[in-house]
């Protein structure tokens, strides 16, 4: 029998684990990337931002390290955690730009989108 308290789990088939505290992170600013209904950006995979991914993602429309305070966002540096929209990764992946990803804090979900291989050729060391 399935436990009915079980939490969502990561792309390794564990309990999901927290992505970042400092900045809060997560669709649902606690901590993981979580995800449900509500979530269209599907805000699942934990990555590790660098230099030139935040550089890549403003040039694709995605500005992620300007803060944003009317939206309480902090704007992000090279070192912090955040919970990317999949798709977002998926691009950056594509074009070779991928951040590590943090296998432990991605959600299952993020494997609609993307291979387990794909993600683990980009798993960082982090654990949070």
């Amino acid at each position: 029998m399935a436990n009915p308290i079980a939490g969502p789990l990561n792309v390794l088939g564990r309990p999901l684990e927290t992505c970042c505290m400092s900045p809060m992170t997560g669709f649902y600013r606690d901590g993981t990337c979580n995800t449900g209904s509500g979530d269209t950006g599907v805000h699942t995979v934990c990555a590790e931002m660098t230099a030139e991914f935040l550089a890549f993602s403003k040039s694709s429309g995605n500005d992620l390290s300007t803060p944003r305070p009317e939206y309480g966002f902090p704007g992000l540096r090279p070192g912090d955690h955040w919970c990317l929209c999949v798709s977002r990764w998926k691009e950056a992946y594509d074009a070779g730009m991928a951040p590590r990803v943090v296998l432990e804090a991605t959600h299952a979900m993020s494997l609609e989108f993307v291979s387990i291989e794909e993600l683990q050729a980009h798993a960082s060391d982090f654990t949070g």
